[in-house]
């Protein structure tokens, strides 16, 4: 199997910027037209080029055009340059917050752009749109602040820029970022980035190179919002296939200040040749290591991973929670479902002592969560885990992939919300899976069994109250191969709806074992579905 990594490798700069609170209302100065002026998008020095027709209408129709004729890559612009522009030349460059692109007059959605560099040198196109125009925002160095003898300074006027990230109001922190290829990311409920979000996946995991699609325009509605949420259209490129994409993102605080991002997309794709697979609604993580796969650490801290589960709402209404792996080898599960309700993954676990970061807060991590508004018919979730052995790469992906191949000259629309939350919604009918441990089989002041490992899972739920260890709660254990022995659950000993599952599984080789557990009283389900992958002799 060939996997790129350098296209996993994580941490793509996101550089800070001292920001400073906009104290007046701006005139836009335009190179060619100043036909959007009285926008609140404007900016002192900001240079437009002439407006265009734009509509979303219009963007699906060159999108389709686009993938009758064959894939264009985008043109490098003076790479000698930007190649010079490494990790710690680009810290030193600054967005002038002054110039930030104000979509709405109130100014409580500034936009900042990022500067072209050595790790994100293929330049897109940023628009403003409104009234059914648009125009491109032009290049030039007088946008960012930078040493007199910085390599930015050679650089020639409208070469275009790596991204944009939206800003709070005071522009001292950011929300929202699209940064490389068709990756976005949002600061989720605790100012914290974490995973990233993708437009679209080809290939992923495959024996063959994967693709990595592009946004390769941007454009920025600057009509004034009535919801403080923006709205912004983007053209999709590669090789394989176009798009034309509608993306729409409001974020919103609760009364303990916790934020949640809700996007709403959609997206018209269009085919240039034959997709084997392809990921819709796709995502990149990191899991190195956790309370699962205590044999793996080298590190101090207990615990480092931007996620640690992929949970699924089936169409059949089963809530599956499926705790991530560092595996031996690559791999890639699939989960066969139709109109399938909701999947993402998810950062449960929240308690600071089980990482011990006071500098990258890992239990602050986003967790992501997809709903379709439209169905996506018949198809499967695919996780992909790949084996890694520094937090530095985005060793997991996980994506929606339909049955059915996606093929050259067909148009296929996506429609759906992506949530950027602290929790997902989830029923109280149900308890969740909150931990699983591993460790030596058999029991304490015993002989320990040779090749016999224990799995011990703690559900959580308001569905145990009332509920006591002789009230016939049964633990259901189902392994793919394999032998189940020293099964048993029950109430965690002064701990208020926890109830704790425990088994011994003895399996031979080195193939996986896929193994299926949950809690029932009667036939009535008490908790969600615990689905996990072990590895006998890694």
């Amino acid at each position: 199997m060939t996997v790129k990594r350098s296209e996993l490798d994580r941490r793509q700069i996101l550089a800070g910027v001292a920001a400073a609170g906009l104290t007046a209302k701006l005139n836009i100065v335009g190179t060619a037209s100043a036909g959007t002026a009285d926008a609140g998008t404007a900016n002192n020095g900001l240079s437009l080029d002439a407006p265009k027709p734009f509509s979303f209408a219009i963007l699906q129709d060159r999108a389709k055009e686009m993938a009758k004729a064959a894939w264009e890559p985008t043109p490098k612009v003076v790479p000698e340059i930007l190649y010079r522009i490494d990790y710690d030349a680009y810290q030193a460059i600054r967005f002038r917050p002054e110039m930030s692109l104000m979509l709405d007059p109130a100014h409580r959605l500034p936009v900042q752009l990022f500067h072209l560099s050595r790790m994100s040198p293929d330049p897109v196109k940023i628009h403003l749109a409104r009234g059914g125009e648009a125009q491109e925002v032009l290049y030039s160095a007088s946008l960012f602040d930078s040493p007199p003898d910085h390599p930015a300074r050679e650089l020639p006027d409208g070469v275009g820029f790596a991204g944009f990230r939206v800003m709070a109001p005071d522009q001292k922190t950011d929300w929202l970022a699209f940064l490389g290829a068709s990756y976005f990311r949002t600061s989720g409920p605790f100012n914290q980035y974490g995973l990233s979000a993708r437009g679209l996946a080809i290939d992923t995991g495959m024996q063959t190179p994967e693709e990595f699609p592009r946004f390769t325009e941007f454009w920025l509605d600057s009509s004034a919002p009535q919801d403080d949420g923006l709205t912004l259209y983007a053209l999709l490129d590669s090789p394989s296939v176009t798009g034309a994409y509608r993306i729409k993102a409001r974020r919103t605080t609760d009364k303990r200040d916790v934020a949640r991002i809700d996007m709403e997309i959609e997206a018209e794709l269009f085919a240039r040749r034959d997709i084997a697979r392809l990921g819709i609604a796709p995502f990149s993580s990191m899991y190195w290591y956790g309370e699962t796969s205590r044999r793996q650490v080298v590190d101090w801290r207990p615990e480092i991973h931007d996620s640690d589960g992929l949970a699924i709402w089936t169409g059949a209404g089963e809530r599956i929670w499926r705790p991530l792996n560092n595996p031996p080898r690559v791999m890639v599960n699939a989960f066969v479902d139709r109109d399938i309700r909701g999947f993402g993954l998810l950062q449960r676990d929240r308690d600071f002592v089980h990482y011990l970061d006071d500098s990258v807060f890992y239990e602050r991590r986003p967790s992501v969560w997809i709903e379709p508004i439209e169905s996506f018919g018949e198809g499967e979730v695919q996780l992909l885990e790949i084996p890694t052995d520094d937090e530095i790469h985005d060793n997991i992906a996980a994506y929606w992939c339909p049955k059915e191949p996606f093929r050259a000259g067909e148009q296929r629309r996506y429609h759906y919300r992506l949530k950027w939350v602290d929790e997902i919604p989830f029923p109280s009918a149900l308890a969740k899976a909150t931990a699983t441990w591993t460790g030596l089989g058999g029991r304490p002041g015993h002989k320990r069994p040779e090749g016999v490992t224990k799995f011990v899972i703690d559900f959580q739920g308001t569905v145990f109250r009332g509920i006591g260890r002789n009230d016939g709660v049964e633990l259901v254990v189902i392994p793919s191969r394999g032998e189940i022995s020293n099964a048993y659950s029950h109430p965690v000993v002064d701990q208020r709806e926890r109830w704790r599952a425990l088994f011994d599984i003895e399996a031979k080789g080195s193939e996986p074992v896929d193994i299926r557990v949950f809690l029932r009283q009667g036939e009535r389900a008490l908790t969600e579905t615990w689905v996990f992958q072990f590895f006998p002799e890694a």
